[in-house]
């Protein structure tokens, strides 16, 4: 279970660089999927389900977007990583069902992306505690505001569920970092999401990183380039070389 967070002393010189595997590129087919950035930043890619004919059994370990039913998965389909699904709020139940292997069981943990819909103030944190609960890793959505995302994550900084994240700029990811490490801490969450600084995070050492990376597990992203770039840019990732 995470804990409130401290700078901490270097890490061993043998641990990951702080951040490795933190992204996933969005890929819409097979051979998006062949041609993905495969620099140290980034872990398993995201791929829909319905893409998955034309995919090699040794492609994984994907992310898959569940957009087929669940019982037509190819039984050899690539290793997974997660399957997420996306789902609105007044159908939770049916997802946070499947989680539990309801009709089917799933070969790998289910994340699951809630759309609100026109819900009021505090339906993220009650979608994200009924998730974790469930086993399943609560996904946090691109675009919402900023007391939606400190909701959420006040209840997953001390949980030991693990979340994941979607976002469409580096901007955005640098906004979820920060969010991030400001709810270990316990400073202000809706502050440090809307400020976006990326110095607080780039001034983690690796063993500070690893505590963030084992509340926030992945951020999906559409412009690998760009985010990495990003993120290089800034010092977040330098020690991971690339952009």
């Amino acid at each position: 279970m995470a804990t409130m967070l401290n700078l901490q002393p270097p890490s061993p010189r043998d641990s990951p660089p702080p951040f490795t595997g933190l992204l996933a590129e969005i890929c819409a087919d097979a051979a998006a999927l062949r041609s993905r950035r495969r620099d140290a930043l980034f872990g398993p890619p995201l791929l829909p389900a319905s893409a998955l004919d034309g995919v090699d059994a040794a492609a994984g370990p994907l992310w898959l977007r569940l957009d087929v039913a669940p019982e037509t998965l190819p039984a050899a389909a690539p290793g997974l990583a997660r399957i997420e699904v996306d789902c609105p709020l007044d159908q939770l139940d049916d997802a946070l069902a499947l989680a539990q292997g309801d009709p089917h069981p799933l070969p790998a943990r289910l994340a699951i992306r809630v759309d609100p819909g026109a819900a009021g103030r505090g339906w993220a944190a009650e979608s994200a505690e009924r998730i974790a609960a469930a086993g399943a890793h609560p996904v946090l959505a691109s675009g919402l505001g900023a007391d939606a995302v400190a909701d959420f994550l006040a209840v997953l900084a001390h949980s030991d569920a693990g979340f994941v994240a979607h976002a469409s700029t580096g901007e955005e990811v640098v906004a979820i970092l920060a969010a991030t490490v400001a709810a270990l801490r316990g400073d202000d969450i809706p502050a440090a999401f809307a400020a976006a600084d990326p110095a607080p995070v780039a001034a983690l050492s690796a063993a500070a990183a690893g505590a963030v990376r084992e509340v926030l597990l992945a951020i999906a992203v559409p412009d690998a380039a760009a985010v990495e770039q990003h993120l290089h840019a800034r010092g977040i990732t330098a020690h991971l070389g690339g952009a």
